[in-house]
């Protein structure tokens, strides 16, 4: 898998590998054997069971076609790599491109939900110094 020079990624070396496995191996693997090798959390959300929406969503995703959601609970499987996810954020939806690293995570850690706050400066009567300033 070629990298991107606009990746915000450090070019790796070797293959990844997730816990001592490929990432061609980990998409043979069914869902109960990927979330045991899942952390504590992500093995909970999988072990007791996915919803409608979920399913419905990986079944698109295989599809080809499942590209938009609100589902930000959803963990980043393995056959989710390589594939574009818009993901909404509340506002709307954020393109999230699925990398090996991302495995284990969710979808909304990618989605970011708060924007960065870049305040400018006061205007003339906000403040009581600011009085003094010269309007041109």
């Amino acid at each position: 898998m070629a990298k991107k020079s606009g990746s915000k990624l450090p070019k790796r070396k070797e293959e990844f590998t997730y816990r001592g496995r490929k990432v061609a191996d980990l998409v043979k693997l069914n869902v109960d054997e990927v979330a045991s090798l899942l952390p504590a959390r992500q093995r909970r959300s999988l072990k007791r069971g996915m919803s409608k929406e979920h399913k419905k969503f990986l079944a698109k995703l295989k599809a080809g076609d499942g590209s938009r959601t609100h589902l930000r609970d959803v963990v980043v499987l393995p056959d989710m790599v390589g594939k574009t996810i818009n993901v909404y954020n509340g506002k709307s939806f954020e393109k999230v491109e699925v990398m090996p690293e991302m495995i284990g995570h969710y979808l909304g850690e990618f989605a970011l939900t708060r924007a960065r706050v870049a305040h400018g400066s006061a205007g003339v009567g906000a403040t009581r110094s600011s009085k003094f300033v010269p309007l041109k």
